[in-house]
């Protein structure tokens, strides 16, 4: 019998293995079982004889239980005394309690057995006066001990401050899974780690003053516990929770301003007054406006537009004052006015927020100390590397190992590396290591999806009996998505999880990639000046094509797990291949990086051009005449020793930019603001749904849901009538085929969102049981994203709710125009369609009828117009006038005809009217021109949709470098 549970629920309960069986009842046993037991019994909410069966039932724990645990907890450790008196008190009830029950049965068998006049039995009265004497002695204990007690409640709840804000910190850690799925933590560990902080809490002999300290150290203790296995880019995103969520507590923060700044409502058509702020922007001005506190605000950016324009176009605004008397307001109505002002600054205003509030020690990056992290682990706590490409964390295990004796030749370090059936080997090495207290390094188990359960067992028996020495270091990738996530709850959660990330910035991965190599690397080859130059540009290369991730979809259509050994491979094949020919084999050699080593991870045709474009830059025969440079004002360096090279990097190197990469300082601009949505959507999230923390806002979830949905009925238009279209129609040309098509998608798409609206409604109204999909449609319309079921009848589409739908709107109204007289428009918005290639390749099949041409012989020709689309007044008599495209990367020069740089915060200039005609292949004009890209969305990638050849007087390479292409949304 379990001797912790068992006398808690009052009946028999027996633990085996990974079951537990409380009387006749069997279920899996939870890690967590016994805390959350507690917990749930010091909850008030619930009632004695539902406690256990709860339990049994649901194994969350609610924030009001854990604060009364906790504070149990904390005033155990700082008062034992009044823990002690309150036991002591308790049980003291309990006895008079007893006393008075055993003097009244006592009573009531005497009464009972009494015969005639009971009066006359001395022995009876008797007793009678001494239970009442008795009785009233033990009132006036029962009297005095509420006094007592009701004095060390008081006592005690000068600590809830420090219980509630540790209670708040584990809800917070505990909802980072909704984020990523590695992301468990346990309330066991979380325990220790508060227990901990209690203990290295500052010493005071002021109450308020030690509970301030109490409640500083929990919090730091439970940020670096948090944060130590989160991602680089999610660590802001807890920290701005942790922030909020403490601001909100502590009743600091309005909840209006803090829906604005996660939201950010736009209000649409409106057109800015003044040319520094985009529509955009202005839409967020106007919509802030409305709000009592940011009354004039757009006035007064109208009447004093030159201090406003200094402030906006400043480099770092949120290091800048206010303009007027702006400067004056509160830190969050500051964040609210730059959301709309400068998006693309979130990120590094959000930073500066949390260092204010919540102090610098939170936000100062510092190098993970793997010496600390290890104190904690244990027999029962492994520790999890979370991998990421290109980093290598077990070399920190093997230099603890070192120091403490544990070695291979020592035979007491086991390193198994999983997959290929070394399950086995790796069993075998857990129970030796449990037996002799060896430590056990498992590489890759997410290579092994079916083993980890039996894992996952192993670790959690051996963890309770086996050598205090014994430990094991796991190491496992993160899924692509939550979807293919397979490391089970237990080991993430009795883990101390830890990620490692390459470094960040050129700066740093130049020196990384020349770290692989040694002056011996560079003494090796007989061809030292060629070796030494190819070898310092590989280097470059390698740090742009790692570092070129974090631009996005601009810097890679997709991600790739380039790695060091990917470098040193191709040093290898470098060193070959100059030792075995007269001349160095430029073509070769870039062939075999380019297609094979690198290119070997790469899937989009787009990405490996610009893998091999790079390298035409920097390997070719102007590098060994010194006149190659890898970056604007970093020349190739001549012949060094290897401590040369780093210095010349420290010394020459320019400061970090989109420019080391052949990117526009616009490129860093719109990856800053893309980063900045996708943060605040994620802070947006993780708010509390059950909004406690909300209390204030005007309209709730369920309000702001029936009022959007009730507009989205409304403006909802009637269906295409096709069989009605086709009867009209009086020949089926290829263009009608196509709006045919088009109107057949777009009905599918408006019926589905009818649908759902209207069961949703039902819903809402209690006249329908509430489903899954009806919840998730529930979330989506509040959170104002395109729901999931929309969006698989839907075009790929980055925008918002609101945005969508607006855009929807615009596209159903183009398809009455084309669908009035069924005629081509004037020029047609090549955006509106849900399949835009269809429209394009009838371009072609129409010229093809026409002049009796082979279709796969023939291609698309792009002229751009000089034009707007309000100067057509008809399309032209062979292919379309095209409009709504924009470019990313440079911009459209209409006087001069061809692409040139792009002017700086002006991410997406639209492109003029274009000319589509259908032309034979050979006939195309293959020089000064950039085969640019044309993809649906800013994601790229997936959304390809054709290659439109435009005119370019400088190399096209320098454009593939930029990341130029065309947009048909943004």
């Amino acid at each position: 019998m379990d001797p912790v549970l068992g006398p808690l629920l009052g009946r028999e309960v027996i633990k085996k293995g990974r079951y537990i069986k409380i009387g006749d009842k069997e279920c899996e046993y939870n890690p967590r079982f016994r805390l959350i037991l507690h917990t749930k019994l010091a909850n008030p909410h619930y009632q004695p004889e539902l406690q256990a069966q709860a339990t049994l039932i649901n194994f969350t724990v609610t924030r009001d239980g854990l604060e009364d645990q906790l504070l149990a907890a904390v005033v155990n450790m700082e008062r034992p005394d009044l823990e002690q008196l309150k036991s002591e008190l308790t049980k003291q009830q309990n006895g008079f309690k007893i006393t008075l029950k055993t003097l009244e049965d006592n009573l009531l068998s005497r009464l009972s057995s009494a015969s005639g006049n009971f009066l006359g039995e001395t022995a009876l009265v008797e007793n009678l006066e001494r239970t009442k004497q008795t009785a009233a002695e033990v009132e006036t204990k029962v009297q005095e001990a509420r006094v007592t007690e009701v004095k060390i409640n008081k006592a005690r709840e000068h600590y809830r401050p420090a219980a509630a804000r540790a209670s708040l910190l584990y809800f917070i850690t505990s909802g980072l899974s909704r984020i990523h799925p590695m992301y468990q933590f346990s309330l066991k560990a979380f325990s220790i780690i508060f227990q901990k902080a209690v203990e290295r809490a500052t010493p005071s002999e002021n109450l308020q003053e030690r509970v301030t300290n109490l409640m500083d150290s929990i919090t730091f203790s439970a940020c670096q516990y948090t944060t130590r296995g989160l991602f680089e880019c999610d660590k802001l995103t807890y920290l701005t929770q942790l922030t909020l969520q403490i601001l909100l507590m502590n009743q600091e923060a309005n909840t209006a301003e803090l829906d604005f700044l996660l939201r950010s409502p736009v209000r649409t058509g409106t057109c800015s007054p003044v040319e520094f702020l985009s529509d955009q922007a202005w839409g967020g001005i106007k919509e802030l406006s409305s709000m009592e506190e940011f009354a004039h605000l757009d006035r007064d950016i109208e009447g004093s537009a030159k201090s406003w324009k200094k402030f906006v176009e400043s480099e770092c605004p949120e290091k800048e004052k206010f303009p007027q008397e702006w400067k004056n307001r509160t830190a969050l109505q500051r964040l609210c006015m730059m959301r709309v002002m400068r998006p693309d600054r979130m990120t590094y205003a959000m930073r500066d927020f949390v260092e204010e509030k919540l102090g610098s020690k939170y936000v100062v990056g510092r190098a993970l100390d793997f010496a600390t992290s290890f104190e904690e682990s244990g027999p029962a706590t492994p520790m999890l590397f979370i991998l990421s490409p290109g980093v290598d964390p077990l070399k920190d295990v093997e230099n603890q190992g070192r120091k403490l004796g544990y070695t291979f030749n020592n035979r007491n370090f086991h390193n198994v590396s999983l997959g290929q059936g070394q399950e086995v080997v790796a069993e075998a090495a857990l129970d030796l290591a449990a037996k002799k207290g060896h430590w056990v390094i498992l590489q890759n188990i997410h290579l092994v999806a079916k083993w980890l359960s039996t894992l996952e067992k192993k670790l959690e028996e051996l963890g309770e009996a086996s050598h205090p020495e014994f430990r094991v270091f796991m190491s496992a990738e993160p899924a692509p998505s939550p979807e293919g996530h397979i490391i089970p709850q237990g080991i993430l959660e009795n883990s101390i999880k830890i990620t490692n990330e390459p470094p960040t910035g050129m700066h740093a991965n130049l020196h990384k990639a020349l770290d692989n190599f040694s002056q011996d690397t560079l003494e090796l080859c007989s061809r030292e000046t060629e070796f030494k130059s190819i070898l310092f540009a590989l280097c470059y290369f390698h740090a742009v094509v790692a570092e070129r991730r974090k631009f996005g979809p601009q810097g890679w259509n997709r991600s790739y797990p380039f790695n060091t050994g990917d470098l040193t491979i191709s040093v290898n094949v470098l060193y070959n291949f100059l030792e075995a020919n007269a001349k160095v084999p430029y073509d070769d050699l870039r062939y075999l990086f380019g297609e094979i080593m690198y290119g070997g991870h790469i899937t989009d045709d787009w990405d490996r051009r610009l893998c091999r474009t790079y390298l035409e830059e920097f390997i070719k025969p102007e590098m060994l005449a010194g006149e190659l440079s890898l970056a604007p004002g970093f020349p190739l360096p001549g012949n060094m020793d290897y401590r040369g090279y780093h210095e010349y990097i420290d010394a020459e190197l320019p400061p970090e930019s989109p420019y080391l990469y052949g990117l526009h300082p616009n490129a860093e601009i719109g990856f800053l603001t893309q980063t900045s949505e996708k943060f605040f959507r994620t802070v947006l999230e993780l708010q509390p749904r059950d909004r406690r923390a909300w209390d204030g806002v005007a309209a709730t979830r369920e309000d702001k849901v029936k009022a959007l949905l009730e507009e989205l009925l409304e403006r909802m238009t009637d269906e295409f009538n096709i069989p009605e279209l086709m009867a009209r129609a009086e020949e089926r040309s290829p263009y009608l085929v196509v709006v045919f098509q088009e109107c057949e998608r777009m009905n599918g798409l408006t019926r589905e969102m009818r649908r759902s609206l209207r069961e949703l409604d039902l819903g809402l109204k209690g006249e329908l049981t509430m489903s899954s999909d009806m919840e998730n449609l529930q979330n989506a319309l509040y959170l104002d994203t395109v729901p999931e079921a929309w969006a698989r009848h839907a075009y790929p589409s980055t925008a918002g709710l609101a945005t969508w739908f607006l855009d929807l709107l615009s596209r159903i109204k183009e398809l009455e125009t084309w669908t009035g007289d069924l005629a081509m428009p004037a020029t047609v918005w090549l955006t509106g369609f849900f399949n835009p290639q269809s429209f394009l390749t009838a371009i072609m099949q129409s010229t093809a009828r026409k002049n009796e041409w082979p279709l796969e012989q023939m291609a698309l020709q792009c002229d751009v117009t000089k034009k707007n689309r309000e100067e057509f007044r008809s399309p032209p008599r062979e292919g379309a006038y095209v409009h709504g495209l924009f470019m990313e990367g440079a911009r459209w020069d209409t006087q001069a005809g061809m692409i040139t740089e792009a002017k700086l915060k002006d991410l997406t200039p639209p492109m003029p009217v274009m000319f589509l005609k259908a032309v034979p292949a050979d006939k195309q004009e293959p020089r000064s021109v950039y085969a640019c890209p044309v993809y649906k969305t800013s994601q790229r990638g997936p959304t390809y949709v054709w290659t439109f050849n435009l005119k370019t007087k400088e190399s096209p390479s320098k454009w593939v470098l930029a990341g130029v292409a065309l947009l048909l949304q943004i």
